[in-house]
Protein backbone atom coordinates (compact mmCIF):
# COMPACT_ATOMS: atom_id res chain seq x y z
CA UNK A 1 0.00 0.00 0.00
CA UNK A 2 1.18 3.63 -1.09
CA UNK A 3 2.72 5.20 2.24
CA UNK A 4 1.26 8.48 0.92
CA UNK A 5 -2.09 6.93 -0.17
CA UNK A 6 -5.00 9.56 0.43
CA UNK A 7 -6.12 9.09 4.26
CA UNK A 8 -10.17 10.87 3.84
CA UNK A 9 -11.59 11.53 7.15
CA UNK A 10 -14.61 9.22 6.16
CA UNK A 11 -15.17 6.08 4.77
CA UNK A 12 -18.47 4.14 3.44
CA UNK A 13 -19.39 0.97 4.80
CA UNK A 14 -20.04 -1.14 2.44
CA UNK A 15 -21.77 -4.35 2.34
CA UNK A 16 -20.53 -7.64 0.40
CA UNK A 17 -20.60 -6.80 -3.24
CA UNK A 18 -21.36 -10.78 -4.02
CA UNK A 19 -24.71 -10.52 -1.33
CA UNK A 20 -26.18 -7.54 -2.86
CA UNK A 21 -26.23 -8.59 -6.37
CA UNK A 22 -28.30 -11.37 -4.95
CA UNK A 23 -31.12 -9.27 -3.58
CA UNK A 24 -30.57 -7.10 -6.34
CA UNK A 25 -31.48 -10.05 -8.50
CA UNK A 26 -34.42 -10.55 -6.89
CA UNK A 27 -35.70 -7.15 -6.52
CA UNK A 28 -35.63 -7.56 -10.33
CA UNK A 29 -37.86 -10.29 -10.23
CA UNK A 30 -39.94 -9.04 -7.88
CA UNK A 31 -40.68 -6.10 -9.85
CA UNK A 32 -40.97 -3.91 -6.96
CA UNK A 33 -39.03 -0.85 -6.29
CA UNK A 34 -40.35 1.54 -4.00
CA UNK A 35 -44.13 2.13 -2.24
CA UNK A 36 -42.96 -0.50 1.02
CA UNK A 37 -41.74 -2.75 -0.92
CA UNK A 38 -40.64 -6.09 0.84
CA UNK A 39 -36.82 -5.11 1.22
CA UNK A 40 -38.47 -1.77 2.76
CA UNK A 41 -40.63 -3.42 4.97
CA UNK A 42 -37.47 -5.58 6.70
CA UNK A 43 -35.44 -2.86 6.75
CA UNK A 44 -37.72 -1.22 8.99
CA UNK A 45 -38.23 -4.18 11.24
CA UNK A 46 -35.02 -5.39 11.44
CA UNK A 47 -33.85 -1.06 12.41
CA UNK A 48 -36.56 -1.14 15.28
CA UNK A 49 -35.06 -4.23 17.00
CA UNK A 50 -31.61 -3.56 16.66
CA UNK A 51 -32.25 -0.50 17.89
CA UNK A 52 -34.63 -1.47 20.24
CA UNK A 53 -37.55 1.27 19.28
CA UNK A 54 -40.92 0.67 18.81
CA UNK A 55 -41.55 2.74 15.98
CA UNK A 56 -39.93 3.46 12.85
CA UNK A 57 -40.00 4.51 9.81
CA UNK A 58 -37.71 5.08 6.70
CA UNK A 59 -36.63 7.99 4.48
CA UNK A 60 -34.76 9.08 1.48
CA UNK A 61 -32.24 10.90 3.30
CA UNK A 62 -31.56 12.77 7.07
CA UNK A 63 -33.00 15.89 6.27
CA UNK A 64 -36.47 14.91 5.20
CA UNK A 65 -37.20 13.05 8.87
CA UNK A 66 -36.63 16.23 10.40
CA UNK A 67 -39.00 18.46 8.27
CA UNK A 68 -41.46 15.68 8.76
CA UNK A 69 -41.33 15.39 12.38
CA UNK A 70 -42.06 19.29 12.67
CA UNK A 71 -44.80 18.62 10.28
CA UNK A 72 -46.37 15.26 12.09
CA UNK A 73 -46.31 17.02 15.56
CA UNK A 74 -48.72 20.26 13.69
CA UNK A 75 -46.00 22.80 15.27
CA UNK A 76 -46.88 26.13 13.21
CA UNK A 77 -45.69 29.72 13.36
CA UNK A 78 -43.17 29.66 16.15
CA UNK A 79 -40.18 29.54 17.55
CA UNK A 80 -37.47 26.33 17.83
CA UNK A 81 -34.90 26.36 20.34
CA UNK A 82 -31.86 24.61 18.79
CA UNK A 83 -28.01 24.48 19.00
CA UNK A 84 -25.70 26.58 16.53
CA UNK A 85 -23.17 23.57 16.49
CA UNK A 86 -24.68 21.20 14.13
CA UNK A 87 -24.75 20.56 10.57
CA UNK A 88 -26.99 23.08 8.82
CA UNK A 89 -29.80 20.60 8.21
CA UNK A 90 -30.71 21.06 11.62
CA UNK A 91 -31.98 24.13 11.66
CA UNK A 92 -33.10 24.25 7.69
CA UNK A 93 -35.34 22.07 8.77
CA UNK A 94 -37.21 24.62 10.97
CA UNK A 95 -36.73 27.19 8.37
CA UNK A 96 -38.72 24.86 5.64
CA UNK A 97 -41.01 24.63 8.33
CA UNK A 98 -41.93 28.42 8.56
CA UNK A 99 -40.36 28.68 11.88
CA UNK A 100 -37.84 30.54 13.84
CA UNK A 101 -34.61 28.84 14.97
CA UNK A 102 -33.41 30.58 18.12
CA UNK A 103 -29.95 29.54 19.33
CA UNK A 104 -28.48 28.58 22.49
CA UNK A 105 -25.20 28.21 23.55
CA UNK A 106 -23.50 24.61 24.19
CA UNK A 107 -22.03 22.79 26.97
CA UNK A 108 -18.02 22.69 26.41
CA UNK A 109 -17.58 19.08 27.64
CA UNK A 110 -19.51 17.60 24.75
CA UNK A 111 -20.43 20.38 22.35
CA UNK A 112 -24.41 19.64 23.29
CA UNK A 113 -27.28 22.13 24.15
CA UNK A 114 -27.29 23.48 27.14
CA UNK A 115 -29.53 22.71 29.11
CA UNK A 116 -28.91 25.32 31.67
CA UNK A 117 -29.59 28.00 28.55
CA UNK A 118 -32.81 26.81 27.48
CA UNK A 119 -34.95 28.44 29.78
CA UNK A 120 -33.59 31.87 29.00
CA UNK A 121 -34.74 31.45 25.29
CA UNK A 122 -38.22 30.23 25.92
CA UNK A 123 -41.37 32.82 24.87
CA UNK A 124 -45.03 32.82 24.01
CA UNK A 125 -44.02 31.98 20.97
CA UNK A 126 -41.55 28.60 21.61
CA UNK A 127 -43.27 25.52 20.30
CA UNK A 128 -40.55 23.23 20.77
CA UNK A 129 -36.73 22.26 21.60
CA UNK A 130 -34.80 20.45 18.78
CA UNK A 131 -31.29 19.33 20.60
CA UNK A 132 -28.22 17.41 18.77
CA UNK A 133 -27.19 14.55 19.97
CA UNK A 134 -23.27 15.66 19.16
CA UNK A 135 -20.82 13.54 17.47
CA UNK A 136 -22.98 10.94 19.09
CA UNK A 137 -22.38 11.84 22.54
CA UNK A 138 -25.92 11.82 24.35
CA UNK A 139 -27.48 15.12 25.46
CA UNK A 140 -28.92 16.35 29.23
CA UNK A 141 -32.16 14.30 28.04
CA UNK A 142 -33.83 14.02 31.76
CA UNK A 143 -33.28 17.74 32.28
CA UNK A 144 -34.49 18.67 28.71
CA UNK A 145 -37.55 16.90 29.18
CA UNK A 146 -38.49 18.28 32.84
CA UNK A 147 -38.03 21.75 30.83
CA UNK A 148 -40.14 20.58 28.13
CA UNK A 149 -42.82 19.12 30.41
CA UNK A 150 -43.02 22.84 32.80
CA UNK A 151 -43.35 25.10 29.33
CA UNK A 152 -45.58 22.36 27.81
CA UNK A 153 -43.39 21.90 24.86
CA UNK A 154 -42.50 19.10 22.21
CA UNK A 155 -39.13 17.49 22.13
CA UNK A 156 -37.27 16.36 18.93
CA UNK A 157 -33.79 15.28 18.96
CA UNK A 158 -31.94 15.37 16.00
CA UNK A 159 -29.49 12.23 16.26
CA UNK A 160 -27.76 11.85 12.76
CA UNK A 161 -24.65 10.89 14.50
CA UNK A 162 -26.15 8.45 17.45
CA UNK A 163 -27.04 5.40 15.64
CA UNK A 164 -27.08 2.37 18.06
CA UNK A 165 -25.96 4.61 21.13
CA UNK A 166 -27.81 4.13 24.75
CA UNK A 167 -27.51 4.65 28.20
CA UNK A 168 -27.43 2.02 30.59
CA UNK A 169 -28.85 -0.55 27.99
CA UNK A 170 -31.27 1.63 26.52
CA UNK A 171 -31.39 3.30 23.29
CA UNK A 172 -31.12 7.52 23.40
CA UNK A 173 -33.63 7.15 20.74
CA UNK A 174 -36.26 6.87 23.20
CA UNK A 175 -35.56 10.34 24.61
CA UNK A 176 -38.40 13.44 23.81
CA UNK A 177 -41.77 13.31 21.20
CA UNK A 178 -39.26 12.08 18.10
CA UNK A 179 -35.79 11.51 17.22
CA UNK A 180 -34.37 11.58 13.61
CA UNK A 181 -31.34 9.29 12.28
CA UNK A 182 -29.33 9.77 9.24
CA UNK A 183 -27.82 7.14 7.09
CA UNK A 184 -26.09 9.23 5.05
CA UNK A 185 -22.72 7.40 3.15
CA UNK A 186 -20.56 9.12 5.86
CA UNK A 187 -22.28 7.87 8.90
CA UNK A 188 -21.39 4.79 11.40
CA UNK A 189 -24.55 3.32 9.23
CA UNK A 190 -25.41 4.19 5.84
CA UNK A 191 -27.82 2.96 3.29
CA UNK A 192 -25.92 5.01 0.89
CA UNK A 193 -28.13 7.97 1.20
CA UNK A 194 -31.54 7.18 3.78
CA UNK A 195 -32.68 8.54 6.98
CA UNK A 196 -35.41 7.40 9.57
CA UNK A 197 -38.00 8.97 11.92
CA UNK A 198 -38.37 6.83 15.57
CA UNK A 199 -41.75 7.81 16.94
CA UNK A 200 -43.79 6.07 20.50
CA UNK A 201 -47.01 5.03 19.37
CA UNK A 202 -48.61 3.45 16.08
CA UNK A 203 -50.77 6.28 14.59
CA UNK A 204 -47.71 9.10 14.84
CA UNK A 205 -45.74 6.65 12.42
CA UNK A 206 -49.26 5.91 10.17
CA UNK A 207 -49.38 9.71 9.83
CA UNK A 208 -45.94 10.20 9.17
CA UNK A 209 -45.72 7.05 6.95
CA UNK A 210 -48.56 9.46 5.05
CA UNK A 211 -46.48 12.27 5.21
CA UNK A 212 -43.44 10.77 3.13
CA UNK A 213 -45.73 9.62 0.85
CA UNK A 214 -47.57 12.68 -0.57
CA UNK A 215 -50.14 12.68 2.33
CA UNK A 216 -52.14 9.59 0.89
CA UNK A 217 -53.87 7.85 3.88
CA UNK A 218 -55.72 5.43 0.66
CA UNK A 219 -55.70 4.85 -2.62
CA UNK A 220 -57.97 7.91 -3.13
CA UNK A 221 -57.42 9.93 0.07
CA UNK A 222 -54.97 12.33 0.94
CA UNK A 223 -54.74 13.72 4.77
CA UNK A 224 -51.96 16.12 4.20
CA UNK A 225 -49.45 18.22 1.90
CA UNK A 226 -47.25 15.86 2.24
CA UNK A 227 -44.22 14.93 0.43
CA UNK A 228 -42.34 12.26 -1.48
CA UNK A 229 -39.59 10.93 0.69
CA UNK A 230 -39.81 7.17 1.14
CA UNK A 231 -36.45 4.92 0.62
CA UNK A 232 -36.52 2.50 -2.14
CA UNK A 233 -35.81 -1.23 -1.92
CA UNK A 234 -32.57 -0.81 -3.34
CA UNK A 235 -31.21 0.97 -0.74
CA UNK A 236 -33.54 -1.25 1.71
CA UNK A 237 -31.81 -4.50 0.85
CA UNK A 238 -28.19 -2.45 0.94
CA UNK A 239 -29.19 -1.26 4.61
CA UNK A 240 -30.35 -4.80 5.87
CA UNK A 241 -26.59 -6.14 4.49
CA UNK A 242 -24.78 -3.32 6.63
CA UNK A 243 -26.63 -4.05 9.23
CA UNK A 244 -24.89 -7.42 9.63
CA UNK A 245 -21.58 -5.75 9.92
CA UNK A 246 -22.10 -2.63 11.90
CA UNK A 247 -21.31 -3.79 15.32
CA UNK A 248 -17.63 -5.51 14.00
CA UNK A 249 -17.69 -2.01 12.68
CA UNK A 250 -18.23 0.27 15.27
CA UNK A 251 -15.81 -2.06 17.37
CA UNK A 252 -13.07 -1.24 14.82
CA UNK A 253 -13.73 2.27 15.35
CA UNK A 254 -13.33 1.80 18.83
CA UNK A 255 -10.19 0.56 18.31
CA UNK A 256 -9.09 3.73 16.12
CA UNK A 257 -10.60 6.06 19.19
CA UNK A 258 -8.38 4.00 22.14
CA UNK A 259 -5.06 4.18 19.87
CA UNK A 260 -5.98 8.03 18.88
CA UNK A 261 -6.44 8.88 22.83
CA UNK A 262 -3.31 6.71 24.21
CA UNK A 263 -1.47 8.94 22.14
CA UNK A 264 -2.67 12.13 22.61
CA UNK A 265 -3.33 12.10 26.12
CA UNK A 266 -0.63 13.89 27.08
CA UNK A 267 -0.11 16.38 24.20
CA UNK A 268 0.01 20.19 25.27
CA UNK A 269 -3.25 21.96 23.87
CA UNK A 270 -5.14 18.91 22.54
CA UNK A 271 -8.39 17.93 24.01
CA UNK A 272 -10.73 14.93 22.59
CA UNK A 273 -13.87 13.20 24.46
CA UNK A 274 -13.44 10.44 26.69
CA UNK A 275 -16.06 7.76 27.17
CA UNK A 276 -18.89 8.26 29.19
CA UNK A 277 -20.30 5.65 31.95
CA UNK A 278 -22.60 3.35 31.00
CA UNK A 279 -23.04 4.73 27.39
CA UNK A 280 -22.91 2.55 24.49
CA UNK A 281 -20.93 4.88 22.33
CA UNK A 282 -20.42 4.27 18.19
CA UNK A 283 -17.42 6.49 17.77
CA UNK A 284 -18.94 8.21 14.37
CA UNK A 285 -16.35 10.69 14.92
CA UNK A 286 -12.60 11.49 16.65
CA UNK A 287 -12.95 15.49 17.12
CA UNK A 288 -9.98 17.45 18.79
CA UNK A 289 -10.09 21.02 20.24
CA UNK A 290 -7.05 22.61 19.80
CA UNK A 291 -5.87 25.60 22.20
CA UNK A 292 -2.87 27.35 19.60
CA UNK A 293 -1.09 29.14 22.82
CA UNK A 294 -0.17 25.19 24.77
CA UNK A 295 -0.26 23.47 21.22
CA UNK A 296 2.06 26.05 19.79
CA UNK A 297 -0.06 25.77 16.34
CA UNK A 298 -3.51 26.84 15.16
CA UNK A 299 -6.29 24.70 14.11
CA UNK A 300 -6.65 25.82 10.76
CA UNK A 301 -2.52 25.32 10.58
CA UNK A 302 -2.51 21.87 11.63
CA UNK A 303 -5.62 21.14 9.00
CA UNK A 304 -3.35 21.99 6.20
CA UNK A 305 -0.43 20.46 7.30
CA UNK A 306 -2.16 17.16 7.13
CA UNK A 307 -3.85 18.13 4.02
CA UNK A 308 0.26 18.56 2.41
CA UNK A 309 0.51 14.74 3.87
CA UNK A 310 -2.73 13.86 2.18
CA UNK A 311 -4.71 13.33 5.36
CA UNK A 312 -7.88 15.32 5.31
CA UNK A 313 -9.53 16.08 8.22
CA UNK A 314 -12.39 18.35 8.79
CA UNK A 315 -13.35 21.12 11.00
CA UNK A 316 -16.64 20.34 12.09
CA UNK A 317 -19.12 22.09 12.77
CA UNK A 318 -17.35 25.00 11.72
CA UNK A 319 -18.08 27.91 10.87
CA UNK A 320 -21.32 27.85 12.81
CA UNK A 321 -24.98 27.79 11.81
CA UNK A 322 -25.48 30.86 13.20
CA UNK A 323 -22.46 32.10 11.45
CA UNK A 324 -24.04 32.08 7.77
CA UNK A 325 -25.58 34.26 6.27
CA UNK A 326 -28.63 33.27 6.30
CA UNK A 327 -29.06 32.92 9.88
CA UNK A 328 -26.68 35.69 10.70
CA UNK A 329 -29.65 38.38 11.03
CA UNK A 330 -31.64 36.75 13.75
CA UNK A 331 -31.35 38.22 17.56
CA UNK A 332 -30.44 35.11 18.83
CA UNK A 333 -27.14 34.45 16.38
CA UNK A 334 -25.23 37.18 18.26
CA UNK A 335 -21.67 35.45 18.85
CA UNK A 336 -21.66 37.69 22.22
CA UNK A 337 -24.76 34.93 22.98
CA UNK A 338 -22.57 31.68 21.91
CA UNK A 339 -19.11 31.74 23.69
CA UNK A 340 -18.88 28.27 24.42
CA UNK A 341 -20.19 26.87 20.68
CA UNK A 342 -17.82 29.63 18.88
CA UNK A 343 -14.66 28.55 21.15
CA UNK A 344 -15.59 24.95 20.03
CA UNK A 345 -16.29 25.99 16.28
CA UNK A 346 -12.93 27.96 16.21
CA UNK A 347 -10.57 25.30 17.65
CA UNK A 348 -12.15 21.74 16.40
CA UNK A 349 -10.92 19.43 14.14
CA UNK A 350 -12.30 15.97 13.46
CA UNK A 351 -9.76 13.38 12.44
CA UNK A 352 -10.00 10.41 10.33
CA UNK A 353 -12.29 7.59 11.51
CA UNK A 354 -13.30 4.47 9.82
CA UNK A 355 -13.65 0.92 10.19
CA UNK A 356 -11.06 0.38 7.70
CA UNK A 357 -8.29 2.55 8.90
CA UNK A 358 -5.32 0.30 9.81
CA UNK A 359 -2.61 0.63 12.37
CA UNK A 360 -0.33 2.01 10.24
CA UNK A 361 -2.84 4.60 9.14
CA UNK A 362 -2.97 5.99 12.26
CA UNK A 363 0.32 6.35 12.97
CA UNK A 364 0.61 8.06 10.10
CA UNK A 365 -1.76 10.80 10.98
CA UNK A 366 -0.65 10.90 14.65
CA UNK A 367 3.19 11.68 13.25
CA UNK A 368 1.61 14.65 12.05
CA UNK A 369 -0.13 15.78 15.17
CA UNK A 370 2.10 15.13 17.51
CA UNK A 371 4.98 17.40 16.33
Amino acid sequence: MEENKTITVTSPLLPDLKEFEKMLEDIWQRKWLTNNGYYHKELEKALAEYLGVPYISLFTNGTLPLITALQALNLREGEIITTPYSFVATTHSIWWNNLKPVFVDVEEETGNIDPDKIEAAITPRTRAIMPVHVYGTPCNTKRIQEIADIYGLKVIYDAAHAFGVNVNGKSILENGDMSTLSFHATKVYNTVEGGALICRDEATKKRIDYLKNFGFAGETTVVAPGINSKMDEIRSAYGLLNLKQVDEAIAKRKHVAELYREALKNVSGIRFLNDIGGVRHNYSYFPIFITEKEYGMSRDALYEKLKKQNILARRYFYPLISNFPVYRGLESSNPANLPIATKLADQVLCLPMYADLTNDDVARILKVVIK
